[in-house]
């Protein structure tokens, strides 16, 4: 069996305070630590090799027991984790308090028991934790039935019971916007835009859901910000932004107005900015748009978006979406530039974030050194995703980077591979049922192109795919390409001679 290297991860996560902590918390337990040697080996490593650390440690008895002492090191790391971060999680605060209500109920210190119940109640309501509260009102009534068996009869059950009524209904409702939540969340995560008309029903059918459409429908706030969330991406898996920039700006609004449950869902925050940003993309406001990143940046390190969790999420749009607002403006080798002036930790960090920013970043990435004429950099990046049969997360990013690819080997002159790679990318593109007919109208022009690549006739059908392309690209549905790939562009230099880049930043100034 491979030897598990969980203890490794977890060690590398932990931020200097963390690890400060960790030395002073395990400092004052006594008796011997032999995982304070295994942490200490362990830190600084940046790659866990087990049969190292057994040669390492060969002369120690601890060593023959490994397993057991690694466990213990991990338990000891989580402990010192939740003692320092139980003064900043309203989570872990709340179960303190309702373990602290319980010890003194236990010791029949039933009045400190209700000073306790009375104070967590306030920060649970104020934090909208309805779970805590449940549990809270059920040690209500427990000291409530221990103060009438003390003759105390002044407190009216009636309002615990009504209170209980209210928080289930705002639990239920608040519940029912998490399951729309998620699966408009799936659309999104899987494809971006919608890709078919099947698609398209199963958003519209969330859209006119009663709890998204109707008004008042939302009783705590929440659920509100939740509801206005759902609401805009629905309106930007469909490609309307008017919409989604006006929904996802109530989701920010309400979220500024109540900073305790902002903190508390930091990554909606994080993903109302993007969304927010994205409409200013698509409205060629790059200014606004870069306001809007900027306003992303200033949370880093913020109380409630400095765990490693929220850091990394941060960093990685940050990265990939400044790179992308370049790439739109033509500014290429900004976005090159900015990217290349810190490569060693933009990579690393790419490493450690989760899957659907490490296929933005691919491709971004792609599409930079593609147009700054960097064609083999490009492939490698392009290569990166083809290869990867990631079966759900955004194949729309999967379906443009054979396009892209297409282009590349052509660029490379590649032409007799382009005969097999349109064959495969058409394959890919029917598989996960597409129905945008520009991709493949696209991908049988740059075969036929790549055919005549060396003629004059290749010049006549690049015109002609150009038109083709042109009429298409009057459908709002189809112009999703140009979010990834500008190919209008691109088949203009063929005819005309232009550099690509140059192209795209003289048709933003038009």
């Amino acid at each position: 069996m491979k030897p598990s290297n969980d203890l490794f991860h977890l060690i590398k996560s932990l931020t200097k305070s963390e690890k400060r902590f960790f030395k002073l918390f395990s400092s004052l337990q006594s008796g011997e630590k032999n995982y304070f040697k295994l942490y200490d080996y362990i830190e600084k490593l940046d790659e866990y090799d087990e049969s190292q650390l057994k040669e390492h440690f060969k002369e120690e008895n601890f060593i023959k027991h490994l397993p057991s002492e690694k466990n213990h090191l991990y338990k000891q790391i989580l402990k010192s984790l939740r003692q320092f971060h139980g003064e900043q999680s309203i989570s872990i605060i709340l179960m303190q308090e309702i373990k602290n209500i319980e010890i003194l109920y236990n010791k029949a210190l039933y009045k400190e028991a209700t000073k306790f119940l009375i104070r967590a109640k306030k920060i649970a309501h104020e934090h909208e934790k309805f779970y805590f509260i449940i549990d809270l009102i059920a040690w209500e009534k427990i000291l409530i039935a221990a103060s009438y068996e003390a003759g105390n009869f002044d407190v009216d059950l009636n309002n615990i019971i009504k209170e209980e009524e209210e928080v289930i209904n705002k639990l239920r409702n608040l519940a029912e916007y998490q399951i729309l939540y998620s699966r408009i969340n799936a659309v999104f995560r899987s494809d971006g835009y919608t890709k078919n008309q099947e698609q398209r029903d199963f958003v519209n059918e969330i859209a006119n859901h009663h709890l998204i459409k109707g008004k008042n429908t939302a009783i705590s706030i929440r659920a509100t910000s939740i509801c206005y969330y759902i609401q805009g991406l629905c309106a930007t898996t469909k490609r309307e932004f008017e919409k989604s920039f006006e929904k996802f700006n109530k989701v920010k609004d309400i979220l500024d107005e109540n900073p305790k449950i902002k903190t508390d869902l930091n990554e909606i925050y994080i993903l109302t900015l993007f969304h927010l940003m994205q409409s200013y993309i698509y409205s060629k406001s790059f200014s606004l748009a870069q306001n809007v990143l900027n306003q992303l940046k200033s949370l880093r390190g913020k109380k409630g978006f400095n765990s490693l969790h929220t850091t990394l999420k941060l960093d990685s749009i940050l990265l990939t979406e400044q790179l992308n607002i370049y790439n739109l403006q033509g500014e290429f080798h900004k976005a090159y530039n900015f990217f290349h002036k810190n490569e060693i930790s933009h990579l690393k960090l790419i490493e450690q974030s989760n899957k659907e920013q490490r296929i933005k970043f691919y491709f971004t990435m792609a599409y930079t050194l593609f147009a700054i004429n960097d064609y083999k950099g490009s492939l490698y990046y392009v290569n990166l995703l083809m290869n990867d049969n990631e079966p759900q997360l955004r194949q729309d990013i999967y379906s443009f980077s054979r396009i892209l690819n297409l282009l590349i080997h052509y660029e490379l002159e590649n032409h007799e591979h382009l005969e097999y790679a349109s064959k495969s990318a058409i394959r890919f593109i029917n598989k996960i049922k597409r129905d945008h007919q520009l991709e493949k109208v696209f991908i049988k022009h740059i075969r036929k192109i790549a055919k005549n690549a060396t003629t004059l006739s290749a010049v006549p059908l690049i015109k002609e795919a150009l038109e083709e392309v042109n009429t298409l690209l009057e459908i709002e549905n189809e112009r999703v390409i140009l979010d990834f790939i500008d190919i209008r562009s691109w088949l203009e230099t063929k005819i005309t001679g232009e550099i690509f880049q140059k192209l795209v930043k003289e048709k933003l100034a038009h």
